[in-house]
């Protein structure tokens, strides 16, 4: 039963993916003059230049000042309609990533196209919108307008533009807004970032000719906000951790008062933090997705079968804060429950949707809200064995639902288990559990909401 529901699901995301898609490419008949395309998304050559040599000389001042127009004789400069930059993670895609950012190229400025292997994120927000800022605060109108109207695209999957949206988060902790909006080529495994905002599931298969659109849509395309949650993990000294890039080390760390850990906790404490857009979640579902990380090459038959945690059956607790309520509740988790997912978006695992759209009687009867990604609150459920993973995964039944909450935090206590599987945004690891101290997770919601370009 299990093996039939699942052989299902991928047929129900083969087709979603592909139907997803065609919408997004908008395969309408319309053709795109590619000059006209390029026209109205090129940046000004001074413009461009800049940005680069700042990028590369990591000196957005000494750049700015080679590039800098004023209001002097120069020659008249135009700004786009659309400003674009793009960036390709040319690993995503199959044997497609090369020659997209060859297409890329040809529709807009060489400069406008980033390599992801070759400039990072943080390095453009730092010293290529460094350089616009000053050469628009040295009287230069094109970049003024040109950063205020900058508009960015994300060739890649979900992992790729959570990378980017944090970077670019960074300038409203700088109060250097305006921060761009992103839309997204989907280029990824899943992409549920790409579908909740109308950008297609999959990458199309005429995509030379997708790609054109991809871009004309993005130049009308509406404004949405996505929250962000940051995530913070407090273990115990239990040696060497492989955690994935997404987390980063922290010094210090402080529980909230209204919370009694202090049994739990030991005198020796290792921090981490992050931010994720989409979900996290403890248990089943981020140990299979381990095993294909990891070790799909030496052991496939880690992805077969039912495989079960037993670390977040009865060792583990969650404690959540409800929307505009200063007082945490403690919930025990159901002991049937194999995976805990924290879902922001209304897609998991290639265009699901386990919460579900939950009927205003239910919502009333269990004190919910309807789910949006903007709302401050974020989805709980659980997923049981195998077979009701597989049920929810084609659609036929909802997760369980366990809470909406403002802030959550989770306490795992290791007991005899010496592992826990935990996941974020698809990047999974191993997480050590000690037998005598308990680890914790604790989320919130990000003071710095997203800006996303709507494909709808």
């Amino acid at each position: 039963m299990a093996d039939d529901s699942s052989s299902a699901s991928t047929r129900v995301a083969a087709r979603s993916s592909l139907v997803d898609s065609l919408r997004a490419c908008g395969i309408s008949g319309i053709r795109i003059d590619k000059q006209e395309l390029k026209r109205r998304i090129l940046i000004p050559e001074h413009l461009r230049l800049g940005i680069r040599d700042a990028i590369r000389s990591k000196d957005p001042y000494a750049a700015a000042e080679r590039h800098r127009r004023g209001g002097g004789g120069e020659e008249k400069c135009e700004p786009a309609e659309a400003p674009f930059v793009v960036f390709v993670n040319s690993k995503s895609g199959g044997r497609h990533g090369p020659a997209l950012k060859e297409r890329l190229q040809e529709l807009m400025g060489e400069e406008q196209v980033f390599d992801l292997s070759l400039v990072k994120p943080p390095e453009f927000v730092e010293f290529g919108l460094g350089c616009l800022d000053i050469m628009a605060s040295c009287g230069d109108q094109c970049a003024k307008v040109t950063r205020e109207k900058l508009r960015i695209m994300v060739a890649g999957g979900d992992g790729t533009a959570g990378w980017i949206l944090g970077s670019l988060a960074e300038l409203c902790v700088q109060h250097r807004e305006p921060v761009p909006p992103t839309g997204i080529i989907p280029l990824g495994t899943g992409n549920d970032l790409s579908r909740s905002f109308g950008w297609g599931g999959s990458f199309p298969f005429a995509w030379r000719a997708a790609i054109k659109k991809y871009l004309s849509k993005a130049i009308s395309a509406p404004v949405c906000r996505l929250d962000s949650w940051q995530v913070v993990v407090t273990m115990p000294d239990v040696g060497k951790v492989e955690l994935p890039y997404c987390l980063r080390p922290v010094k210090e760390r402080t529980f909230d008062q209204d919370l009694d850990v202090n049994e739990n906790i030991p005198q020796t404490l290792t921090c981490y933090e992050g931010v994720f857009y989409n979900y996290f979640s403890i248990g089943m579902d981020a140990q299979v997705a381990y095993g294909f990380h990891h070790l799909r090459d030496k052991r496939p038959y880690l992805a077969q079968g039912p495989i079960s945690n037993k670390g977040a059956e009865k060792h583990s607790t969650n404690a959540h804060q409800k929307a505009n309520c200063s007082e945490w509740e403690r919930v025990q988790m159901p002991s049937d429950v194999r995976a805990i997912v924290a879902l922001n978006l209304h897609s998991y695992g290639s265009g699901r949707n386990p919460w579900g759209k939950l009927k205003p009687k239910y919502l009333e009867k269990k004190g919910f809200v309807e789910a949006h990604v903007d709302d401050g609150v974020i989805e709980i459920f659980g997923l049981k064995q195998g077979w009701h993973a597989s049920f929810v995964l084609v659609d036929l039944i909802t997760a369980k639902h366990i809470a909406q909450a403002a802030a959550i935090r989770f306490e795992i206590r290791g007991g005899d288990w010496k592992q826990s599987y935990m996941q974020m945004d698809g990047e999974p690891w191993k997480q050590l559990n000690d037998k005598e101290c308990s680890t914790f997770v604790e989320i919130k919601r990000s003071p710095f909401q997203s800006f996303m370009l709507s494909g709808e």
